[in-house]
């Protein structure tokens, strides 16, 4: 008997598991909000009933304590006319104790209809405070449930991405990278060595070249060397001639100088000569 209590146990716990797992939180939220959306709904159309029912019990209140007072008027009118001789003194004393008969019997529902409009109203007062508390909280709700939604969608994205790196294995990723470094590095020494290669053959290509017309690397620089020292040679031979004629050039300009200043002084010379002899032909 304990082995089937057992089972139905564990049977009923996974019955409840499961139906935990199928029931989702927003979802179950949401209807609930919508089942009290229905309640209010059903609550407001309540009241309304409520209402009218304390404004019905209140008009019949108002109306029976106006009829009180009309009945009495009219007693106090027939009293009058029978003063006035309108009417016998008899009818006017029998009409006027019908109407206060009857503003009796008005007088007497006046209990009644008070209490009724008491109790109509009561209940539209609380019914109202009960819609209106009912209403603000389902505006709470609604915009707790709103807030929930969005966290929860937010905490399921971040769920989903935590839980798809936490299945990458960085040491992997580094290791590829390494091998790749590696892989890069091999490449570019062979590049290398294909260009120390490459210009080892030039340099074999351009021996062989001199070889061919009869010389060698040495040599030809030995040559290059003794034009460059003629070629100097030759500019300071150009340099000292230049500076020869430049001289020449002088001493010729200073003598041609020197005549041109006698010329001068001997023509001044003259001038001076001839000026006593003009001065001794103008006296005369």
């Amino acid at each position: 008997m304990g082995i089937f209590q057992r089972l139905f146990r564990w049977g009923k716990s996974e019955v409840n598991d499961a139906m935990d797992s199928l029931e989702d939180p927003v979802k179950m939220t949401a209807e609930g909000i919508r089942e009290l959306e229905g309640k209010l709904e059903q609550s407001m159309k309540s009241l309304a009933e409520v209402k009218a029912s304390a404004i019905s019990a209140k008009n019949a209140l108002e109306k029976a304590k106006q009829e009180s007072v009309d009945y009495e008027n009219k007693a106090m009118m027939f009293l009058k006319a029978a003063e006035t001789g309108k009417m016998s003194q008899e009818e006017a004393d029998k009409l006027a104790t019908q109407c206060l008969e009857k503003k009796s019997q008005k007088t007497q529902e006046l209990p009644v209809l008070e209490a009724n409009y008491q109790k109509y109203q009561g209940a539209a007062d609380k019914l109202q405070d009960a819609v209106k508390t009912l209403k603000t909280n389902i505006d709470k709700w609604k915009s707790e449930a709103k807030m929930l939604k969005a966290r929860s969608k937010v905490a399921e994205a971040t769920a989903n991405l935590n839980k798809q790196l936490s299945g990458i294995d960085s040491s992997d990723t580094i290791a590829m990278l390494e091998k790749m470094k590696e892989k890069v590095d091999q490449q570019e020494a062979l590049a290398d060595s294909y260009l120390e290669i490459a210009q080892d053959g030039n340099e074999r290509d351009i021996d062989s070249a001199l070889k061919a017309i009869g010389g060698s690397v040495q040599a030809q620089s030995d040559l290059a060397a003794l034009k460059a020292k003629m070629s100097e040679t030759k500019a300071i031979e150009s340099k000292v001639d230049d500076t020869k004629a430049i001289s020449n050039a002088s001493v010729s300009d200073l003598d041609a100088l020197k005549q041109k200043m006698a010329e001068k002084e001997t023509v001044a010379e003259a001038q001076e000569a001839e000026r006593p002899m003009q001065q001794a032909a103008s006296m005369e």
